[in-house]
């Protein structure tokens, strides 16, 4: 019986499982190492604590954290920057979408092709504060190509964070 070897299935499945967790890891890696410039000691800085935290619960190594936080401190290695996206998604819905990243031009380039391929667009940064006041609600549709858009932002090594006023 071809195709039914135990072995390849699990192969496939833990592939699968290690490269999630692999981006994962990068994401919290970036994030460490972008805290760690306001200070490399956790007990002094409270934003690199919350960041080691937060790679804790994903269990992310402790070597892999020290390098992070080495990391923030090498004067030759690539500078990590973050970023401020702003956009307007389907149905008017308002989205803010946090990156870290060593090009920035590359990161925002990337940015702005997945959300015009979803239906969505960047906008001028700091106009859209006020439409986090009230909530959206949007139809089945909608959510459905919500959900596809934040999938695929969130599979960019370079996006952390995704933010938006859907209800």
């Amino acid at each position: 019986m071809s195709g039914h070897s135990r072995w390849s299935q699990i192969k496939h499945k833990k592939s699968l499982t290690d490269q999630k967790r692999g981006q994962i890891f990068s994401k919290l890696s970036k994030n460490i190492t972008l805290a760690a410039r306001k200070g490399t000691d956790p007990k002094n800085n409270i934003v690199l604590q919350n960041a080691i935290e937060q790679a804790r619960r994903e269990n992310m190594p402790n070597d892999n954290i020290e390098r992070a936080i080495k990391k923030a401190s090498e004067k030759d290695g690539a500078q990590l920057e973050e970023i401020m996206v702003e956009a307007i998604g389907p149905a008017g819905v308002a989205l803010r979408i946090k990156g870290v990243t060593d090009n920035k031009n590359r990161t925002i380039s990337e940015i702005k092709k997945i959300l015009s391929t979803h239906e969505a667009k960047m906008i001028q940064p700091g106009s859209i504060g006020w439409m986090f006041n009230t909530s959206v609600q949007v139809s089945d549709q909608t959510q459905q190509n919500l959900a596809k858009l934040f999938g695929v932002l969130n599979d960019n090594p370079d996006v952390i964070d995704i933010i938006s006023n859907l209800n």
